[in-house]
């Protein structure tokens, strides 16, 4: 794996050993910042079920300002943190070790952009989508990848589906915030 693109570019990252993490492939990444558009420089970004910290990182590689990362696996933690130590992108990111399906993996908000790749057997797509509901800043963009053949879950009315793509087995299905949210 490396950054795609950015002042990181070319640049490799490590993945966690094993099968339990499954690393957003090169192609899919390249592919999903291309349907994503530029990085709004300074961006506040969510990477939950971080992995690696491919996302977040190749995010912050196009100019966002700083990166909560999400995990849980300890193995994925390790190489998550290492990628951001070897990069210079410590100051730049908070790792947090939790659930990233649970309410505190939103907490740190609002964010510009957030990152979902959750495990597609657990069904855990339709509460990502309903906890990034008020954790978005306004216009702010969900980008979660889910089986595909899968159908994207239903966003709550202050979300709305903005473009969903297939790249193989994986569907990217991209949020935008359209409202404000009550609290």
């Amino acid at each position: 794996m490396r950054v795609i693109a950015g002042r990181l570019r070319g640049r490799t990252l490590v993945a966690p050993a094993g099968r339990r993490t499954r690393p957003t492939a090169d192609r899919v990444r390249e592919s999903l910042f291309n349907l994503l558009g530029p990085v709004p420089e300074g961006a506040i970004v969510l990477d939950l079920f971080a992995g690696s910290g491919a996302l977040g990182i190749e995010a912050l590689s196009r100019g966002a300002g700083h990166a909560t990362f999400v995990e849980d696996q300890a193995d994925a933690l390790r190489a998550l943190r290492e990628n951001l130590a070897s990069l210079g992108l410590s100051e730049a990111s908070v790792v947090r070790r939790a659930d990233a399906s649970g309410e505190r993996a939103f907490t740190g908000g609002p964010f510009d952009l957030i990152f979902a790749d959750p495990p597609y057997s657990r069904g855990l797509s339709t509460s990502v989508v309903h906890g990034a509901t008020h954790a978005l800043s306004p216009g702010g963009r969900l980008a979660l990848e889910h089986a595909a053949g899968e159908a994207a879950p239903a966003p709550p009315e202050t979300l709305a589906v903005w473009k969903s793509r297939r790249y193989g087995g994986t569907q990217v299905t991209l949020y935008r915030r359209t409202e404000e949210v009550d609290s």
